[in-house]
């Protein structure tokens, strides 16, 4: 129960700094991790929203409601796929590159001041335990 009690007090402590963070930049969790999925995939930075939803382990419909957010804020684009008409690539606007590229380096400083207490081996440690436990539980990611 120590373990579960701890990782699951982490996980408010944590959620609550990034929360912080990611509203400095009018942004909430979900909607940064969209931008980031697509700022990390290869230029031109645009994937389906299948690959979206595969990436973030949401439902279609939480995956929309996040695109239509985003969308409305001039940060993606959605536009019909050359390929198959019936489906849409989602790609980030030169707007949503410019605030993924403002939001990093504060996200990079907050994840650097929460695990400071943690020397470098410790933090590849806990990295490795918390893999292995989240693949036992099926998170692949």
């Amino acid at each position: 129960m120590a373990v579960l009690g701890r990782l699951s007090r982490l996980s408010r402590l944590v959620g609550a700094e990034l929360h912080r963070t990611f509203a400095r930049h009018g942004l909430d969790a979900a909607s940064f991790d969209v931008l980031a999925t697509l700022r990390r995939s290869p230029p031109p930075h645009r994937l389906t929203p299948t690959e979206l939803m595969r990436d973030a382990m949401v439902t279609s419909g939480a995956v929309t409601q996040r695109l239509d957010r985003l969308e409305a804020r001039g940060l993606v684009t959605r536009t019909p796929s050359e390929q198959d008409r019936r489906a849409v690539t989602v790609a980030l606007t030169n707007e949503g590159m410019a605030l993924v590229e403002q939001v990093l380096p504060d996200h990079v400083a907050t994840e650097h001041r929460l695990l400071a207490a943690l020397p470098p081996t410790d933090r590849a440690a806990l990295a490795g335990l918390l893999r292995d436990l989240l693949e036992s539980l099926g998170d692949t990611r």
